[in-house]
Formats: structure tokens, C-alpha cells, sequence
């Protein structure tokens, strides 16, 4: 199975600046794959994501999304339909004063017939369950009904990827989760693929994979089990760990047998009691 998006020796250095954002960054997402990218401010993950959307061209090295080179020019416009980017304040995002006519935005661009527009607005918007606000003004809805619109004006048009780039960031937590929840449905239920950049190591516990980036390089790859488990060198990389985890370490050094690996409240419970009731 070829890779949805494949970053082969990328790096990436903005004008006038001395040092490279990324160096000799090789990468591949697989199709399908949610995959979470972590790193401290500064770390080049947002630089990563620009470059996932064609909105960065790498100043060395390639970067391939659904097959295609980003270098050439041609393609931007179809990177950018197949791969599109969540950012993380929706109404930067947000260019009509009627939702249904924002989620209509992209499509408009890309030169969609009127009758082929309206059933995918109407998909989209379901997708997302709003479709009970596409008559309303954006300016009315809270913040997480607000980054659902700016998703659903991604997946209007039809993305093969999903590029989220702390797109949670600015919501309250019952936002947080409306916007995480609907974009793992997504990519269970519709096989999109899924870069997901944040700094909640909650969020992130909830991917498939986890990358760490950190002075422009990655230098963590794998499951989320075993990246958080490395408590010590996420500290040194100026990260944290989910509290689940970072609870399940303190207790195994006063003495508890939890396995490792733990990430959620659900999980600590379910290992506490197998603790407490060994014989259930």
C-alpha cells in the first residue's frame, strides 16, 4: 500500500532565518492512519503542517501527498483539495456570513457545478451534525460549532487527508471534544486519513500514532503506549505525559503492579480493579 503522505529528507528554513524550522525530516502517514504530532512551541510542527498542505514548499527534499510532488506547481491546487487543513481559530477560516454558504466556499473555487454542490453541502454538514445551523450567521455559534463548520467546508470537498493544526486550541474542553470526537468518526467511518498537531497529550493519546518533533526533527515515532511511557525523555523534551500515565508511574513506584501502557481514566480503572477484586 503506497503512503498517503511520504516526507523524504525535508527540510525547510524561512527567509533570513540562520536555522533550518525542519531538518532532513523523513516521514510517511499510511492511509487511514490518525496520527498525532507533538512538540514545544517552536518545535516545527506547524512548519510541518504547512508543508502537508502545499502551503510550504520544502527548501530541500520531497514531500509527496496523495502521489504528488508539491514542488510542482501544477499540483498545488489538487494537493490542497485532496489534503485540507484545519487551522486553529476558526473564524480566520470562516468567509460567509451564512454557514451553508461558507461550507460552499471551497467548492466554489474549485469550480463545482451548483447540482453537484448542494448534496455535498448537505453531506457535510451531516457529517458534522449541523445541519440544523445552515441557515444561521457563524458569528452566532459557540466555538466548537464553529471549527465543526470549517470542517465541514474541508469535507465538502472531499479530502483523502485531514491536517488539524491545533485545531482545538483556543475552545474550552466540552469544544475540545465535540471537534476530536467528529474527526476520529471521520476517519473510522470514511478511511480519511488524519494528522492531527496538538499540545493535549489527552488528544494525542487517542491517535494510532504519535510523533514527536523537537528543534525541527522527529525524534519519537510509534503508538501512543509507547511514546508516553518514556516519561523522562518527554519531560526533557519540555512535554508532558496524559495524567493517566503520569499517575500509573507514580503509583508503580510506591509499590503497585499496574502494567504499562496506561492512557485513560477507563484503563487505570479497570487495572485498580483487577487489584482490588482478583478473583472478578
Amino acid at each position: 500500500m503506497e503512503a498517503r503522505i511520504k516526507l523524504e529528507n525535508v527540510s525547510f528554513t524561512y527567509e533570513e532565518a540562520e536555522e533550518p524550522a525542519l531538518k532532513n525530516v523523513s516521514l510517511q502517514i499510511m492511509p487511514g492512519e490518525f496520527v498525532a504530532v507533538l512538540g514545544h512551541n517552536g518545535s516545527g510542527k506547524s512548519t510541518l503542517a504547512k508543508l502537508l498542505n502545499a502551503l510550504f514548499i520544502p527548501t530541500e527534499g520531497t514531500v509527496t501527498v496523495c502521489g504528488m510532488d508539491t514542488k510542482i506547481e501544477e499540483k498545488t491546487l489538487p494537493v490542497r483539495q485532496r489534503a485540507g487543513m484545519i487551522f486553529q481559530n476558526p473564524d480566520n477560516q470562516i468567509v460567509s456570513s451564512i454557514v451553508k454558504e461558507d461550507v460552499a466556499f471551497g467548492l466554489e473555487n474549485m469550480g463545482i457545478p451548483t447540482e453537484e454542490m448542494l448534496p455535498r453541502i448537505e453531506s457535510a454538514l451531516s457529517a458534522v451534525h449541523m445541519n440544523e445551523f445552515a441557515d444561521k450567521a457563524p458569528h452566532m455559534l459557540s466555538g466548537g460549532q464553529k471549527q465543526r463548520v470549517a470542517i465541514a467546508g474541508v469535507l465538502a470537498m472531499e479530502p483523502d487527508v485531514i491536517i488539524a493544526d491545533e485545531s482545538t486550541a483556543m475552545l474550552d474542553p466540552s469544544g475540545r471534544k465535540e471537534v476530536l470526537d467528529t474527526v476520529r468518526r471521520l476517519n473510522r467511518q470514511k478511511g480519511i486519513t488524519v494528522v492531527w498537531i496538538t499540545h493535549f497529550m489527552e488528544e494525542a493519546a487517542q491517535a494510532d500514532r504519535v510523533v514527536v518533533v523537537s528543534d525541527g526533527q522527529v525524534v519519537r515515532d510509534g503508538k501512543p503506549q509507547q511514546v508516553f511511557e518514556e516519561i523522562d525523555t518527554m519531560r526533557q523534551l519540555h512535554l508532558n505525559v496524559p495524567h493517566m500515565t503520569e499517575l500509573a508511574h507514580q503509583l508503580r513506584e510506591a509499590g503497585m503492579p499496574l502494567p504499562h501502557g496506561i492512557l485513560t481514566v477507563e484503563e487505570m480503572a479497570e487495572e485498580v480493579m483487577k487489584l482490588l477484586c482478583p478473583s472478578k
